[in-house]
């Protein structure tokens, strides 16, 4: 696996059930000369799960600026690293993208594995249509966020949002205001996990819900897109 010329693999890992973990990303986390990890304690738990005892660094959202460039460059000079996060692919609302674009930049090899996602078994499993979808992740708290949600009101395709448990019922509440009370949608939590539960309503119904009712663990909101008028 190791090259002369070095290289970054972007290795998913497990947002739930740890057998989601793939032969070769075990293989590869085993193989590299290092692996930058968002959280190295998160990331412990699943490495001695599998045995694998390669080293690890911590490259998160507040250091990654600092730290891309360095590691690119030991990657131009023969090195093999993995980068994880703490769940899922790497770059999709994690740490990944600026490490990813250094490296591009250096014409350093970069290899990505397919893997482990939140929203895609959201999506395939709420049951709204997946032919064309735009993920949005998380929306802007404050600043910009109105304009975004009036932008994506209209939009015809399957909307997929990101968002955290504390924040679920305002969310809701926000896209009930631009999206209307009766727009199809679906809150689904802890994929792949011992509670894995998808709610399929409307706006309506989902903001009174969750209004009695504390969501808990990783949420993904599924949000039908908007009806065309027929000609």
């Amino acid at each position: 696996m190791k090259n002369k010329e070095g290289c970054l693999y972007i290795v998913p890992t497990p947002v739930g059930n740890l057998e989601d973990m793939t032969f070769r990303a075990i293989s590869v986390l085993k193989e590299a000369d290092l692996i930058l990890a968002e959280d190295t304690r998160t990331s412990g738990v699943l490495l001695k799960h599998f045995g694998i005892t390669t080293p690890m660094k911590s490259h998160h959202k507040f250091n990654e600026h600092a730290t891309s460039e360095m590691m690119a460059s030991k990657i131009a000079d023969g090195e093999t690293i993995a980068l994880i996060s703490d769940a899922g692919t790497p770059g999709i609302s994690d740490p990944g993208f600026m490490i990813v674009r250094e490296c591009r930049k250096l014409g350093v090899r970069v290899e990505c594995l397919p893997g482990a996602t939140a929203f895609v078994p959201a999506l395939v499993g709420s049951g709204l249509p997946c032919d064309r979808f735009v993920f949005e992740g998380f929306l802007p708290p404050k600043k910009g966020r109105a304009t975004r949600l009036s932008l994506l009101a209209e939009d015809p395709r399957t909307i997929i949002i990101y968002e955290s448990p504390k924040k679920l019922l305002k969310t809701l509440k926000d896209l009930k205001e631009f999206f209307g009370a009766d727009r199809p949608a679906a809150v689904v939590r802890e994929i792949s996990k011992i509670h894995e539960t998808y709610n399929i309503s409307t706006f309506g119904e989902l903001v009174k819900f969750y209004s009695e009712n504390q969501a808990k663990g990783e949420i993904v909101i599924i949000v039908g897109g908007k009806l065309q008028k027929s000609k």
